[in-house]
C-alpha cells in the first residue's frame, strides 16, 4: 500500500520549518548534520586521492565527483521510494529537505555581523564575518565588513536557498541531494590553489553548471521584490545585473550580488584579499561602497521578501506540476 503525501506539502512544510526554526542546534549536536557527514567523507578522500601529478589528480577528481553523484542520487531515490511506501516516509523527506535549505541560518549569521559591529565594534565585526566569508578579516575595515556580509547574503541566497529548491522542483529529492553534494564538494575542493586546482576542477565546473539557472533566477527574484519594498529600486537592480554581473570573476555570483547592490544603491564585491593575496574583481552596483550596519539591515529585509516570494512561487509551481 502506498501512502502519498503531495510534494508541495512536503516542500511547504520544509520551507516553513527552516524559515521559522532554522537548524536545530540541539539536534545537530547529538546527530551529525548530513552536510557535515559528507564534508568529513570529502576530507578523507581529499587526503588520500589528491596525490601524484596534475593529470592524475584531475582524473581522480572526476571519479570522486561521479561517485558522489551516484551515492547522492541513490540515497535520494531510496528516500523518495520510502516516502510513498511507508506511512511516515514523507516526514523523513520533509526533514531532509528542511536540513538542506539555509534560509534562517543565513539570516542569523548575517544579522550577527551587524549586531557584533554595533555592540563590539571593529573586532567584534571581524570575528563575526570570519564565520561566513573566506577573505582575510584582519584586513577589513567597517565598510569592508559590511560589504562582506552583504555579499555573503546575496550569493548564498542563490546557492543556499534558490538552487536547492530549484533542483527539488526539477528532480525531486535525488536532484536536491545531488546539488547539495556537488555544492559541498565545490566548497571544500573547488579552490584555485596549487593543491586543488586539478583535483577540484570537475567539481567546481559542475557546480557552476548547476547554479547557472538558479543564480540568474535569484537576481530576478530580488529585483521583483525590490519593486515592492519601500526604499529599494527594482529597476536599478535589473540595470545592475545587466551591466555588472558578467564582470564578476564567478560566472554565477555576480547576478544576485548585482541585484542586491543595485536595489539598495550600494557597490559591493570589488578587490578583496584571500589568504594574503588580492583578488581583482569588478564592482557590483554603482552606489555607495561605504556600507554600514543599516545597509546589512536593509539587505536582510530584502532577503526575507525574496525568500517569501520564492517559497510561494516554488510551492505553486510544484503544485501545478504535481
Amino acid at each position: 500500500m502506498l501512502f502519498d503525501i503531495a510534494p508541495p506539502v512536503v516542500l511547504a512544510a520544509a520551507l516553513l520549518l527552516d524559515g521559522f526554526i532554522g537548524d536545530p542546534r540541539w539536534l545537530w549536536s547529538r546527530v551529525p548534520h548530513p552536510v557535515a557527514v559528507l564534508g568529513s567523507l570529502i576530507d578523507w578522500v581529499d587526503q588520500r586521492a589528491n596525490q601524484r601529478d596534475a593529470a592524475s589528480r584531475r582524473w581522480r577528481g572526476i571519479l570522486v565527483l561521479i561517485a558522489t553523484l551516484v551515492v547522492a542520487i541513490g540515497l535520494g531515490s531510496a528516500v523518495s521510494w520510502l516516502t510513498h511506501a511507508a506511512v511516515w516516509g514523507w516526514v523523513l523527506e520533509t526533514l531532509i529537505v528542511f536540513s538542506l535549505i539555509a534560509q534562517r541560518d543565513l539570516y542569523d549569521h548575517v544579522k550577527h555581523v551587524a549586531d557584533a559591529l554595533r555592540r563590539d565594534g571593529l573586532e567584534g565585526g571581524r570575528c563575526a564575518v570570519s564565520q561566513i566569508v573566506g577573505r582575510d578579516p584582519d584586513q577589513l575595515d567597517g565598510p569592508g565588513i559590511c560589504r562582506a556580509a552583504i555579499e555573503s547574503c546575496s550569493e548564498n541566497f542563490a546557492d543556499g536557498v534558490v538552487a536547492p529548491v530549484f533542483w527539488y522542483l526539477v528532480a525531486g529529492l535525488p536532484g536536491l541531494m545531488a546539488y547539495k553534494a556537488v555544492n559541498t564538494l565545490d566548497s571544500m575542493i573547488g579552490h584555485k590553489t596549487e593543491r586543488h586546482l586539478a583535483f577540484g576542477w570537475a567539481s567546481a565546473r559542475f557546480d557552476d553548471l548547476l547554479n547557472l539557472i538558479p543564480s540568474r533566477l535569484s537576481g530576478l527574484i530580488v529585483a521583483a521584490c525590490a519593486f515592492a519594498m519601500q526604499g529599494a529600486d527594482g529597476r536599478e537592480a535589473l540595470n545592475a545585473m545587466w551591466r555588472d554581473a558578467r564582470q564578476h570573476k564567478s560566472p554565477n555570483a555576480g547576478w544576485p550580488e548585482a541585484a542586491f547592490a543595485g536595489a539598495l544603491g550600494l557597490a559591493i564585491a570589488g578587490p578583496r584579499r584571500y589568504h594574503g593575496e588580492t583578488v581583482r574583481d569588478g564592482w557590483m552596483g554603482n552606489g555607495r561602497s561605504a556600507c554600514t550596519p543599516r545597509d546589512i539591515d536593509a539587505t536582510l529585509k530584502l532577503y526575507v521578501y525574496a525568500c517569501v516570494l520564492w517559497g510561494i512561487a516554488a510551492v505553486s509551481i510544484l503544485g501545478w506540476i504535481d
